[in-house]
């Protein structure tokens, strides 16, 4: 018997309870979503899909998205045009399976037949994630700024990856 990985599916309406408490389980990492600001968000996503039956999601936005995010209008700023990782989950469950490079690798792939040439993302300096760091290091991020958000409460090293077209 062959162990299939789960498939990646696009994140449909009837995902979203599901989402919304895989992610607040890691708010210190991610930020604590309510449902209305959920869905809102799916709705503006250029790229928001799950593996299985939730063992992992990803949630990104091109720049023509109406998302407030600060770490977003950081790229905003600076970009003309890219795709900006909000948040990647993997339930602990279903950690060391890969899915994160999953859902990364099929994403470049997304980018790409898009016409974009940018993923960037952000990833938490303080608190530190060292982890997350080395992970983005090993698919091609490099980083290209840094900043201290929510009232000196968080600060972020900011990252971005080129895809080939």
């Amino acid at each position: 018997m062959t162990n299939t990985p789960s498939p990646i599916v696009r994140v449909a309406p009837e995902d979203e309870p599901a989402i919304l408490a895989l992610n607040n389980e890691h708010a210190a990492e991610l930020s604590w979503l309510e449902a209305a600001r959920l869905s809102f968000l799916l709705g503006e996503a250029f790229y928001a899909r799950r593996i299985g039956a939730l063992e992992a999601f990803i949630m990104t936005f091109d720049q023509d998205a109406n998302y407030d995010s600060p770490n977003f209008l950081w790229f905003r700023e600076r970009y003309k045009r890219f795709v900006y990782v909000d948040r990647v989950v993997v339930a602990g469950h279903a950690r060391g399976r890969g899915h994160a490079r999953r859902l990364y690798e099929d994403l470049f792939d997304q980018v790409a037949r898009a016409g974009q040439t940018i993923v960037t993302c952000e990833v938490n300096a303080e608190p530190p994630n060292p982890a997350s760091d080395a992970f983005h290091a090993a698919l091609g991020f490099v980083e290209v700024g840094d900043a201290v958000i929510h009232g000196g409460k968080k600060a972020v090293r900011y990252y971005e990856r080129k895809i080939t077209i």
